[in-house]
């Protein structure tokens, strides 16, 4: 069996479910969608497996990291209404498409760690497999109190207009992604032993990707400058840019 045919199951998902967002108008499966993906593709994948020990775990880490993550967009999004991020796409039927396009192709090489996982018979825990599942629940953690934190922090109406200054978010400016990037850097430890050869590379790309994503591409880079062109001008929020890590916490004294 190859890898393509865990992008296939990705693609089917997603262009599923954007024909139902699309009719509907509605941002609610759009949030959801990520997260299930991630399972399904888990489910398919220890279905397709040889079944070991192994197979099991992988799935139970993806499936609990993305039910995590899953089940808070699907209660912000009840409470919200709408994601504004989609407003300018959501009723143009291919600019929304290929958001859906790209989802898909982006859970596929996020999760090609852990489809050459199920792709691999007869494996056993190591030391290394330990180390990863120990870094990634390190990220869900962090992850999940972050975005806790900061969804607590802007639900309050005294804090309209401000910048969350408080728990993980007085150290680091995005936690959340530093914890989701842990998460995949964990599981790619985690699969390591089980690889050989090309699938050392190949299933690097899973971390990388992420990391390149939240960087470079659609997270950090727009919040910051979101962040800037509303408390750019503040000498307050100046100075917590400057104490502040970006990624990695800053600790204060």
């Amino acid at each position: 069996m190859s890898i393509w045919l865990f992008l296939a199951v990705s693609l089917g998902i997603n262009m599923a479910m954007f024909l139902v967002a699309y009719k509907r108008q509605t941002d609610k499966l759009t949030d959801i969608s990520y997260a299930l993906t991630f399972i399904t593709i888990a489910i398919f994948g220890l279905l397709v497996s040889s079944v070991q020990a192994y197979h099991m775990l992988a799935m139970i880490l993806v499936a609990v990291w993305a039910a995590r993550l899953g089940g808070f967009l699907l209660y912000r999004i009840r409470k919200t209404g709408k994601d504004s991020r989609f407003d300018a796409m959501r009723s143009n039927f291919w600019t929304f498409g290929k958001f859906w396009l790209l989802q898909g192709v982006s859970v596929w090489v996020i999760m090609l760690a852990a489809s050459l996982v199920f792709l691999n018979p007869n494996m056993r825990l190591n030391a290394l497999s330990i180390i990863g599942i120990a870094v990634w629940a390190i990220g869900v953690l962090l992850e999940a109190f972050a975005d806790m934190q900061k969804y607590r922090f802007t639900s309050n109406a005294q804090n309209k207009g401000k910048w969350i200054d408080e728990g993980l978010w007085h150290y680091s400016r995005h936690p959340n992604y530093l914890g989701e990037m842990l998460v995949w850097i964990g599981f790619y430890i985690f699969a390591l032993p089980l690889l050989h050869g090309w699938q050392i590379w190949v299933g690097a790309i899973s971390p990388l990707y992420i990391m390149s994503l939240l960087l470079f591409v659609s997270g950090i880079p727009i919040l910051e400058k979101q962040a800037d062109d509303r408390w750019g001008n503040k000498k307050e929020y100046q100075l917590y840019k400057r104490t502040t890590g970006l990624l990695i916490p800053k600790f204060k004294h």
